[in-house]
């Protein structure tokens, strides 16, 4: 399970120290892929290999489930982190998120995500008042925490 949050910085070679707590589980190899809200979402091969599959068995005739499955297909590459931890970002993916020097990479309990820190920011401003909030209509009949 991936938790936490870190401010790593992307190097002029697009690519960022993954933080020690998800090495274990990522640094043999990963995939990353194209997230919703323009970030990017790394995977370990098996938990990609669910969503994939869980993608797949759409049907294909609707439109949204097609346009789903190709972008998320389309988007994603294989990386490896090289000795030192460091997992390079494809230039695509990087435009796609807006990746610059300042990142923020968080654990979202069956994925990492990788987003500009002042798009990560903005974000988690607007949702801390949401998340303060939410109740049943996310987790009905039971408590969170």
């Amino acid at each position: 399970m991936f938790l936490g949050t870190h401010f790593p910085k992307v190097d002029d070679k697009g690519r960022f120290f993954l933080p020690a707590k998800f090495r274990d589980e990522l640094g043999e190899g990963l995939i990353i892929a194209k997230g919703q809200e323009r970030c990017l979402t790394l995977y370990t091969p098996q938990e990609f290999q669910r969503q994939a599959q869980a993608a797949m068995n759409g049907p294909s005739t609707l439109r949204g489930i097609r346009d789903f499955q190709r972008m998320f297909a389309a988007g994603a590459s294989e990386e490896t982190p090289d000795k030192q931890g460091r997992v390079t970002i494809p230039p695509v993916l990087r435009n796609y998120a807006g990746l610059d020097k300042e990142i923020a990479v968080i654990g979202a309990f069956n994925r990492v995500e990788v987003w500009d820190l002042a798009a990560w920011e903005a974000y988690s401003a607007e949702q801390d008042e949401a998340y303060a909030g939410m109740d049943e209509e996310i987790f009905p009949g039971g408590e969170t925490h």
